[in-house]
């Protein structure tokens, strides 16, 4: 228990400003039991801050102890941790805000979970329908999945009562054993019991696992004990409309979901000299794991099917349950965490999954080399996951540039440094700051794999300190034949077009006059008196007549000409 006697005015105006939330509660008034109850809803949702004392309008009416007097931070933070099951700790600071004294109660978010009253009541924090925030009860389901998520206890242990083997169905071990022996796992020559006990199916207390019938259970089995394993694929592109329901074990149903996904995904060519790279619409990588992640990482204790949807713009997948404990959207490229390792096990053996934990890693890297956004997790809740995958078009430009200089080098850009070149080229030029802003990245770390790509040669940076900025390179814009999108990107003064235009037959050897009026959007007029100021001046070359008339840098030995 941590209590403080003071608190910043500023940031508790700016809670009250910015309204409740999924973390932020007001209450007029609080204690006794609906106090417990308050503090047990916030830690089963994302933990948070309670302010008593604040009407639901943000206007301050002040809190007060029992019987009218002064809140006492301490006996508050004793009375919920006494009266919560388990036990739960907060953190509770009381403070004057117009004459009116505030209580902020911090609650952190159940671990283990989940949390109720003395009295047997558990609610948690949520949305309504509306969007506004408040408190439902907990479903018996709710509160055993959590309780199981959170004390690191496998669901796919847990017996499936009066089950046995009879109720599984020998082709789907069959399936097991041939995707085992095309990874040349050893669970590939094993007999279905041997297959049960390897994977810890059998529970202590006999009978088999609900592990077991998910992932070798006949449909009327799925159906008694998992009720929730059901996936809906659905095509729902312009002249499509195909929709197809599955209910069948996890390895039968992931293999439907890729056969239904590779009858509906074309690919594009792309040649890059004598490299022909194929450009999907949706990575073969990007289906397996984001099809896997729902199928395991799912709460198979809510009803309703994995949502997987194909559409013009994108490649949805939604799952019921929230994050695997420990995992946000913000960490979700350095955290591995299974909801079932038991489930992850038998993927990884079956080659449903990457094998290293690093699936989500590959869909990014896989959308980033195809010139397409990266995936979004940013529809997910509490309730659900959803990863939205992009189907816009390529950046062929991009593509061919990340080809060309791979093929060159021999060797392949990590995915943080990818990551770091598409969000330079999706705006021209950045700061690290900006990079890590949009990135979500420490900028220390920006710094150093954009040092790192100057290095390399895929980026070019300008200025020094804060003001330092980083862009593509000369090849870059000659690959994508957009020569004068390089000098723009520098970042040049626009009103100083001598040096945009030195800068240009610096970078590519030679400029004509109507590359100099497009480069500095001007009138080709305006460009010819620039063009003759900078011949006149000697930095420049008058090579060649009327339309074959060029700029070049000036040998030694030529003397000025005049601009045509």
């Amino acid at each position: 228990m941590k209590v403080y006697g003071v608190m910043d005015a500023r940031t508790i105006e700016q809670l009250i400003a910015d309204g409740e939330s999924l973390t932020v509660e007001f209450k007029r008034r609080l204690e006794g039991d609906a106090l417990t109850a308050a503090v047990a809803c916030m830690a089963n949702g994302q933990g948070g801050s309670i302010l008593v004392g604040v009407d639901d309008d943000r206007s301050l009416v002040g809190a007060a102890g029992p019987g009218g007097g002064p809140p006492d931070a301490a006996r508050m933070a004793a009375f919920i941790q006494n009266t919560t099951e388990p036990a739960h700790g907060v953190s509770i600071s009381i403070m004057v805000l117009e004459g009116k004294q505030i209580v902020r109660i911090d609650v952190p978010k159940a671990d283990p979970g989940p949390v109720g009253t003395r009295s047997g009541r558990f609610t948690r924090r949520t949305l309504n329908a509306r969007g506004e925030p408040g408190c439902v009860p907990m479903t018996a389901h709710e509160i055993v999945s959590l309780g199981t998520l959170t004390r690191g206890q496998d669901f796919a242990a847990s017996r499936a009562m009066d089950a046995d083997i009879e109720d599984l169905d020998p082709l789907e071990f069959d399936r097991f054993r041939r995707m085992c022996r095309e990874t040349g796992d050893p669970y590939g020559e094993l007999s279905d019991v041997d297959i049960i006990k390897a994977l810890g199916l059998l529970p202590q207390s006999g009978g088999i696992s609900l592990g077991a019938v998910l992932l070798f259970g006949r449909e009327e089995s799925l159906r008694r004990w998992v009720p929730g394993a059901e996936v809906l694929v659905h095509d729902i592109r312009a002249g499509s409309a195909v929709q197809e329901r599955i209910v069948a074990g996890l390895l039968k149903t992931a293999e439907r979901v890729h056969e239904f996904l590779d009858a509906r995904t074309d690919s594009a060519e792309l040649y890059v000299g004598m490299h022909r790279i194929d450009l999907p619409l949706i990575a073969s990588s990007t289906r397996r794991e984001a099809v896997a992640n729902a199928l395991l990482h799912r709460d198979y204790s809510v009803l309703g099917p994995v949502r997987i949807q194909l559409s013009d713009d994108e490649f949805l997948v939604t799952s019921a349950g929230g994050f695997p404990q420990g995992v946000t959207i913000e960490n979700i490229l350095d955290e591995s965490r299974a909801r079932s390792p038991i489930l992850a096990e038998a993927f990884r053996r079956a080659g449903l999954v990457e094998r290293r934990g690093k699936g989500v890693n590959e869909m990014f890297e896989s959308q980033l080399r195809a010139g397409r956004d990266v995936p979004s997790y940013r529809r997910s809740t509490s309730e659900s996951v959803t990863v939205a995958v992009p189907l816009g078009s390529s950046d062929i430009d991009l593509v061919r540039f990340l080809v060309a200089f791979e093929n060159d080098r021999q060797t392949a850009l990590t995915m943080g440094e990818l990551r770091v070149i598409h969000s330079i080229r999706a705006v021209g030029s950045a700061s690290p700051r900006e990079l890590a802003e949009e990135l979500a990245l420490d900028p220390a770390a920006v710094r150093t794999t954009a040092g790192r790509l100057v290095e390399k040669g895929v980026l070019e940076a300008r200025g020094q300190g804060r003001s330092r900025q980083f862009h593509l390179t000369a090849r870059f814009y000659d690959l994508a034949q957009d020569r004068g999108a390089y000098v723009r990107v520098k970042g040049a003064d626009p009103l100083q077009q001598e040096r945009m235009i030195l800068d240009y037959v610096q970078a590519f050897g030679r400029i004509t006059r109507s590359q100099a009026a497009e480069l500095c959007q001007v009138t080709p007029l305006q460009a010819r008196t620039t063009l003759k100021r900078l011949v006149d001046q000697g930095r420049l070359q008058l090579e060649g007549e009327r339309r074959a008339a060029h700029y070049v840098l000036p040998t030694s030995d030529a003397s000025p000409g005049s601009a045509d």
